[in-house]
C-alpha cells in the first residue's frame, strides 16, 4: 500500500475544521445527482467540510467537487471518481458539483495538454485518502478503539470485532475538526470499486433535457446583449466610426471603440487575440444588437509592424505583428523558399550528412497542411459584471487563471475582487485557452456601468479567430545497397510556428538523424489546436513511414516494430521522449484486434501510431471509394493511456478525436486572400457529416497499473495518417497535402 504526504507541490491544500452549516461553497450551481435512474437524493440541510474537494452531510451524502473547467470530456465525472475511490464512497450516494475559480482551494483549474486527469491524479487520490482517514480517526475515538482495526466500504465505518458500525454522516462533524494526517495510505490499484468502471456523465439528465448549463442559458436583471466588430482582414486595425445610424435603431443603448487590451499592459502566451481595437454595439436583445452591428459604417486602415514581448508562464518570448495583408498563395511561396534554406538544427544524432552522401539510394517526400479553424459547437460568448470595486465573469474558458491575471492588469481590481465562474463549454479543442472574449466582456461591462453577455456570430468566430497554424515538413529516407535504412532527415516548419518534435519517434532508433526547424513570420492569429502540432507531424511522420516501408519491401507495423525495437536495445542519443516497449505494445494490440495479417477482398487499411501527451495510440482505418468519396467503414484503436478512470469517458473521448481527425484530415480548410478568411459559417467552412462518421470503432485498452495520462488529443494524430495510408491502398496513390479531398478528386 502507497503512503504519501498530505502536501502537493510544496503547499498544503486539505485543510479541516471547516464546519459550516450551508458552507462556504453552496454558492456554486449545478448540483447534480451522479445517480442515473431511481430517486433523487434527498438535500441535506447542513454540509461538513472536511477538505476543498469533499463536503459531508449527516444523512451520507457526499459532495465532490471538480476543480477544472467541463467541454465535454467528461472530467466532471472521472475527476470526482477518483475522490470517491479514495475515499471509499458509493458512488450512488454522490453529488458533483463544478467548482467556480478558487486557486487559494484548488490546484491548476486549467483544462488542457491532457493534463486534467494525469495531473490531479496524485492531489485527488490524497485528497479522498485523508477525508477516509479523518472519519477512522473520529469513529475510534468515538468508539474507544485502534483507528487500525477499522475497516471502511461504500460510506460506512466497521470495526470487525466489537461488531460497531457507522455511516460516514454520522462522524462528518467530528471528522471536520479532526487534524489533517501528515501521512496517508492510498489504495492498491487491485482494490479499486469505481475507477476503471464506468460511469455515466452526471450533467447528462441536464444535457439531454435542455437545462442550463451553458453562459448563454444564463440570465440576470438589468443585463443587456453586447457585439463586437473586429476588422474584416488580418493586417487591418479600426480607424473610425460611423455610428449616426446604429446609435438610433431600436433597442439600442451604446456604440464606442474600446481596446481590450491597453498598449502598456504585457500580454501573457494565453493573451493571444486577434484584434485589441474594435468597436462595440450594445443593446436589449441579440437580435436588436445584430442588425444595428450591420447599420454600423466602419472606416479600416492597414496596421503597422511591431514587436512585443510574451510572458510564457514566467519566460519571456519575443514576437513579431508583420505588416501587410497576407494570402495563402503568398503563405505557400515563402513556406516553399523557407524550407530550401538550412533550417536551425534541433537534433543531430551520428553524423547524417556523410550517411546521406554514400547513400545507395534517397526518398523524399513533402507534406502540407493548411490552417484549420477550431468551430467549436458554441460560439464565442461570456457574460460580465463589473462594478467600480468588483467584477463578475461567468464564461467558457480553459484557463481561468491567465484570464484572471490579465483582468488584474485591465480592469485595475485586485485579484481577490475577480470572481471567475466557470461553465460548461460547448467544445474547447484549444480555442477557449484563449480568454480574450472573457477581457473583452470586463472592458465593456466596466465602460457602460451594466452587465452584459458578449455574444459573437458563428462569422466572428471564424473570421476573427485563433487557427491552427499552416505546416509543412520536408522527409527524407538514406538507403544502402543493401536497402537498409542508414540515416534520416526531416525538416519541419510552418506559419508562424514550427510543428517540429526533434526527439520523438523515430529520433532514437536511427543511427544518423537530423531534424531541423523554420518559421514563416506572419499577422494571422494562431493557437493551441487539438494535440498542437502533433495533429500535423503525426500525420506527416506516419505516412512517411508507411512509404518508407512500402519502399524497403516491408510490412508498415513490422517495419515500425524493427525500429522500436532498436530504439529499446540500443537507444540513440539521450532525449528520446517515448517508451519504445509502450509504443510497441499498441502496434501490436492494433494488429491482433484489427487482424490486420488477414486479408479481405475490397478492403483498404491503413494504419498509424504516434506518443503525445503521455499516452500512445495505434489506429487501423479501413474505407473505400464511392463515385470519389471516401467512407470510413471501420476503425480500430490500441491506445496505452495508463489506467483508465472512466471507461465510458475514455471511450467517448477517443471516438470523438478519431472522427474529428478523419474530417479534418479529409475537408478542413481555411484559406486566406489580402488577409480575409475564405469562408466564414458551415456553409463553406467542410466539416465531416454524420453520414461520414465511421460506421464502427473498436478502442481497445492496454491493460495497465501505470498512472494516467491524456486521453483528449492523443487519438486525434494518429488518424490523419491512418486515412492517408488507406487512402493509398484504395487508390494506390499518395497522399500529401490536406485536406485529402482536394487531391483525391484529382485522381
Amino acid at each position: 500500500m502507497t503512503v504519501v504526504k498530505t502536501t502537493f507541490k510544496r503547499r498544503s491544500f486539505l485543510k479541516a475544521g471547516l464546519l459550516a452549516g450551508g458552507g462556504l461553497m453552496l454558492q456554486f450551481s449545478w448540483l447534480t445527482s451522479s445517480k442515473a435512474e431511481g430517486k433523487e437524493i434527498q438535500m441535506p440541510d447542513e454540509w461538513f467540510e472536511l477538505n476543498s474537494f469533499i463536503k459531508i452531510s449527516k444523512n451520507g451524502v457526499v459532495t465532490l467537487f471538480n476543480p477544472n473547467p467541463e467541454f465535454g470530456q467528461n472530467i466532471k465525472t472521472s475527476l470526482p471518481m477518483i475522490l470517491a475511490e479514495e475515499l471509499d464512497v458509493n458512488w450512488t450516494q454522490v453529488l458533483v458539483e463544478q467548482a467556480d475559480f478558487f486557486p487559494e482551494r484548488f490546484d491548476r483549474q486549467f483544462t488542457g495538454g491532457s493534463q486534467s486527469v494525469r495531473q490531479a491524479w496524485a492531489p485527488l487520490r490524497m485528497a479522498g485518502a485523508a477525508a477516509r482517514q479523518m472519519l477512522i480517526l473520529a469513529a475510534a475515538k468515538d468508539w474507544k478503539v485502534p483507528a487500525s482495526e477499522i475497516t471502511t466500504d461504500a460510506g460506512f465505518l466497521k470495526h470487525a470485532s466489537s461488531g460497531k458500525k457507522g455511516s460516514y454522516g454520522e462522524f462528518a462533524s467530528a471528522a471536520a475538526g479532526v487534524p489533517v494526517p501528515k501521512e496517508v495510505k492510498l489504495k492498491e490499484v487491485t482494490d479499486f470499486k469505481i475507477i476503471g468502471t464506468s460511469k455515466k456523465n452526471v450533467d447528462l439528465k441536464k444535457i439531454l433535457t435542455g437545462q442550463p448549463l451553458f453562459t448563454s442559458d444564463f440570465k440576470t436583471e438589468g443585463m443587456l446583449v453586447a457585439m463586437v466588430v473586429h476588422p474584416p482582414a488580418f493586417g487591418m486595425r479600426l480607424k473610425s466610426i460611423d455610428d449616426s445610424v446604429a446609435k438610433n435603431m431600436a433597442g439600442i443603448k451604446s456604440v464606442f471603440i474600446i481596446e481590450s487590451l491597453a498598449e502598456d499592459i504585457k500580454q501573457n502566451y494565453f493573451d493571444t487575440t486577434s484584434f485589441t481595437k474594435f468597436a462595440v454595439v450594445v443593446g436589449q436583445s441579440t437580435w436588436e444588437v445584430l442588425q444595428a452591428k450591420k447599420a454600423l459604417k466602419v472606416e479600416w486602415e492597414e496596421e503597422q509592424g511591431r514587436s512585443y514581448t510574451l510572458d510564457n508562464r514566467g519566460t519571456a518570448v519575443k514576437a513579431n505583428f508583420p505588416a501587410g495583408l497576407e494570402s495563402t498563395d503568398m503563405h505557400k511561396k515563402k513556406m516553399s523558399e523557407e524550407s530550401k534554406k538550412p533550417g536551425t538544427v534541433v537534433r543531430r544524432d551520428g553524423d547524417p550528412e556523410k550517411a546521406f552522401k554514400t547513400a545507395a539510394r534517397i526518398i523524399e517526400r513533402t507534406y502540407t497542411s493548411p490552417f484549420l479553424a477550431h468551430n467549436t459547437m458554441e460560439p464565442v460568448n461570456c457574460y460580465a459584471n463589473v462594478t467600480e470595486d468588483k467584477a463578475d465573469i461567468f464564461g467558457p474558458t480553459q484557463a481561468p487563471d491567465f484570464v484572471a491575471g490579465t483582468l488584474v492588469k485591465r480592469l485595475g481590481l485586485p485579484k481577490e475582487k475577480i470572481s471567475i465562474r466557470l461553465a460548461r463549454m460547448g467544445g474547447g479543442f484549444g480555442r477557449r485557452a484563449y480568454g480574450h472574449h472573457c477581457i473583452e466582456a470586463a472592458v465593456i461591462s466596466q465602460k457602460i456601468k451594466a452587465p452584459i453577455r458578449l455574444v459573437y456570430t458563428r462569422e466572428d468566430e471564424m473570421t476573427a479567430g485563433i487557427y491552427r497554424p499552416m505546416y509543412s515538413a520536408t522527409y527524407r529516407a538514406a538507403l544502402d545497397k543493401d536497402n537498409k535504412l542508414i540515416a534520416f532527415h526531416v525538416k519541419a516548419g510552418g506559419v508562424p510556428e514550427s510543428p517540429l518534435y526533434a526527439d520523438r519517434f523515430p529520433a532514437g532508433a536511427i543511427d544518423n538523424y537530423l531534424a531541423e526547424s523554420w518559421k514563416v513570420e506572419s499577422n494571422i492569429t494562431i493557437g493551441a489546436f487539438r494535440a498542437p502540432r502533433s495533429n500535423f507531424m503525426g500525420a506527416a511522420e506516419q505516412s512517411f513511414l508507411d512509404e518508407l516501408a512500402a519502399e524497403m519491401g516491408k510490412d508498415p507495423i513490422d517495419f515500425r516494430l524493427e525500429l522500436l525495437a532498436k530504439a529499446k536495445a540500443k537507444p540513440v542519443g539521450e532525449r528520446n521522449d517515448y517508451d519504445a516497449d509502450r509504443y510497441a505494445g499498441v502496434l501490436k494490440l492494433v494488429s491482433e484486434k484489427s487482424k490486420w495479417k488477414e486479408t479481405a477482398q475490397g478492403v483498404h487499411r491503413g494504419v498509424s501510431a504516434y506518443f503525445c501527451h503521455n499516452t500512445y495510440v495505434a489506429e487501423v482505418i479501413e474505407l473505400e471509394i464511392r463515385d470519389q468519396e471516401p467512407k470510413v467503414q471501420r476503425v480500430v484503436a490500441a491506445i496505452d493511456c495508463g489506467i483508465v478512470v472512466n471507461k465510458d469517458a475514455a471511450i467517448n473521448m477517443a471516438e470523438g478525436a478519431i472522427i474529428d481527425g478523419i474530417g479534418n484530415a479529409l475537408y478542413g480548410e481555411l484559406e486566406f486572400k489580402d488577409g480575409v478568411p475564405q469562408k466564414e459559417n458551415f456553409t463553406s467552412y467542410r466539416m465531416i457529416r454524420m453520414n461520414e462518421a465511421p460506421k464502427s470503432i473498436d478502442i481497445h485498452f492496454v491493460s495497465s497499473d501505470k498512472d494516467p495520462t491524456g486521453m483528449g488529443e492523443p487519438p486525434f494524430p494518429p488518424a490523419f495518417a491512418a486515412v492517408a495510408n488507406a487512402l493509398f491502398k484504395a487508390t494506390g496513390k499518395r497522399f500529401y497535402n490536406q485536406p485529402f479531398i482536394n487531391d483525391l478528386k484529382k485522381s
